[in-house]
């Protein structure tokens, strides 16, 4: 009796399921209405791959109707919940595109952005991602300057900024290792000048003071003078630019390091 219980009731699951199933079936000959009624229904069960594809099949037929934008917007969001970004992105995107006096917009625009923010690897990975959801994000801020969305946009961008300003650091610091001085040298120069605001900058600087200074005393004697004073002149960058900076007393001494090496190369030049 137990078996033919639990054979009824597993055969009544099914057919249930079997049930709902079909109830939020796209069918030839449904109407609109019916159709977007039946994708929304898998929506809000969180069906979202199924629902995506519900949403495309009306999207087929919704262009240039009044179902047209909401079609297209829970499409996007379908692909968003679903962790599709890629495909989100893209039909945020063509939202805002095909819809640019929707109210839902300036939502569409912001997770078009998102989405390739949620795509950033880390750090030490291709950041192509990163770049996108930069260039989106400002895009998004110069349209709605002012906003809590703006702000919170400006917010994404400073952390992917320090994150590439990472990226830069750590292949300095890897021809550093290595003891590619000048190389290390060019490295944090160029995330000083590209990522200035970010909070890699001030090591960058005195890291910089210090490859300079290795590359001096490495170099042979009558190249010593010209690298010896490209250190000088990154400490006086980076005083300029950190006057209090916590790392000053790091960059003093290999600013005095320099000085005296560099009044070793001089009064050997004059002997």
């Amino acid at each position: 009796m137990r078996i033919i219980s639990k054979t009824i009731l597993l055969f009544m699951v099914l057919l249930l399921a079997a049930s709902c199933a079909s109830r939020h079936t796209i069918r030839p000959g449904d109407t609109l209405d019916v159709a977007f009624e039946k994708a929304m229904g898998l929506y809000e069960r969180e069906r979202y791959s199924q629902a995506a594809q519900a949403f495309e099949t009306v999207l087929s037929i919704a262009r240039g109707t009044e179902l047209a934008a909401d079609t297209q917007y829970y499409l996007a969001m379908s692909h968003y919940n679903n962790r599709a970004y890629l495909i989100a992105a893209s039909e945020f995107r063509r939202f805002t595109r095909n819809h640019p006096n929707d109210e839902r917009r300036k939502e569409a625009a912001f997770m078009e952005a998102y989405c390739h923010y949620l795509m950033s690897p880390r750090y030490n990975l291709d950041q192509t991602e990163s770049y996108q959801a930069i260039d989106r994000f400002q895009l998004f801020i110069s349209r709605y300057p002012g906003t809590d969305k703006a702000a919170e946009a400006a917010e994404y961008v400073q952390e992917l900024r320090n994150k590439l300003a990472k990226k830069k650091f750590y292949a300095a610091e890897m021809y550093f290792r290595i003891r590619e001085y000048r190389s290390a040298a060019v490295y944090y120069r160029l995330l000083v000048d590209r990522f200035p605001e970010s909070e890699w900058t001030e090591r960058a600087m005195v890291r910089q003071i210090e490859a300079y200074v290795e590359y001096a005393e490495r170099s042979v004697r009558n190249m010593r003078q010209e690298r010896y004073e490209q250190a000088i002149e990154s400490y006086q960058q980076y005083v300029q630019t950190f006057p209090s900076g916590e790392k000053r007393p790091v960059a003093e001494e290999w600013y005095n390091r320099a000085l005296d090496g560099l009044a070793d190369v001089v009064t050997a030049s004059a002997e």
